[in-house]
């Protein structure tokens, strides 16, 4: 049967990708959802609250939190403490302080945590980090620019305070770089573009560097018509490595791109079960760290007001 697993939170990300890589995963068992508004699954127990789920005298020995940031850390600090590992959706959490008492939990509880960065997962990732390995890194660029209109339509907590804005794909693009990178990554500025109706920013543009001084710049827009781009660019010694389609096509110097298939959150679980059979943690905050310290460095420049 596997790991019983409950879901927190029913929205478009579980249907489109958490419940199709569980249908996938025979190491974990979907045992309940969890959710105030959305309709049951058929066949799953399905409770309007994760109080009213453990009421019940659900079993469970992990949980899926796929809620808006700013309720991840409420929900999992229970589950941890009742030694119920917890799968989250990135941003594990909207700040760093929550973050730290959901790993002091974990370590008390000795219950599972897991950063699922799910572009991680993409299929060039990892060959290009493999690749990168050794070699001198001149600059790196990142180009994260998507439709909002189109990958978030109707999902008004992304605009307020906690919510990310445009450092909710952006933050995909700084779990790359700081899986690809040899050396940790610090940010040095940035210019966040907040609407005046909106907590968040619709645009971001960041100037980092790496701990041996490769300077690093990343672009993020919600504004994007047409084709969305979403690239990472890393000039080497040895020639430019491209990341393109959210890591998911790698083209390497001399080479024509590598396109592999769509396995992120397959792989997401799969490494999820993996920890709960060894009953270890994987609890990378260093993208989340990056984008607290846009908030806290950024300029922040007020810009038209958005609309759906």
């Amino acid at each position: 049967m596997g790991h019983a697993l409950a879901i927190i939170g029913l929205g478009k990300i579980v249907r489109d990708q958490h419940l199709p890589a569980l249908a996938g995963c025979d190491a974990l068992t979907l045992a309940a959802t969890v959710d105030p508004v959305a309709a049951a699954l058929p066949g799953v127990p399905h409770f309007a609250s994760v109080e009213a789920m453990f009421d019940a005298g659900i079993r469970l020995d992990a949980a899926a939190i796929c809620t808006p940031p700013q309720m991840r850390a409420a929900i999992a600090l229970p589950l941890l403490a009742r030694g119920i590992g917890a799968f989250l959706e990135k941003p594990p959490a909207a700040g760093m302080a929550q973050a730290a008492l959901l790993a002091d939990a974990a370590r008390c509880s000795g219950a599972t945590l897991f950063t699922a960065w799910h572009s991680r997962m993409a299929a060039g990732v990892e060959p290009a980090r493999q690749w990168l390995a050794g070699r001198v890194i001149e600059e790196v660029t990142i180009t994260w620019r998507e439709d909002v209109r189109q990958w978030h339509p109707l999902q008004p907590w992304i605009w307020q305070a906690g919510g990310m804005g445009v450092f909710d794909p952006g933050i995909n693009a700084l779990s790359i770089l700081t899986a690809i990178l040899p050396d940790a990554v610090m940010l040095e500025a940035a210019r966040l573009e907040v609407p005046g109706n909106c907590q968040t920013p619709i645009a971001a543009r960041l100037s980092l560097r790496s701990a041996n001084g490769t300077p690093i710049t990343a672009d993020f827009d919600f504004r994007q018509e047409g084709e969305q781009t979403w690239r990472i660019r890393v000039d080497t010694d040895a020639g430019a490595l491209l990341l393109d389609n959210g890591g998911a096509v790698l083209t390497l110097p001399g080479s024509a791109p590598a396109i592999a298939p769509d396995e992120e959150y397959p792989a997401l679980y799969r490494r999820f079960a993996h920890l709960l059979d060894t009953g270890t943690s994987d609890f990378d905050l260093a993208p989340l760290a990056l984008v607290a310290d846009a908030f806290l460095l950024g300029e922040v420049v007020q810009v038209d007001d958005f609309h759906e």
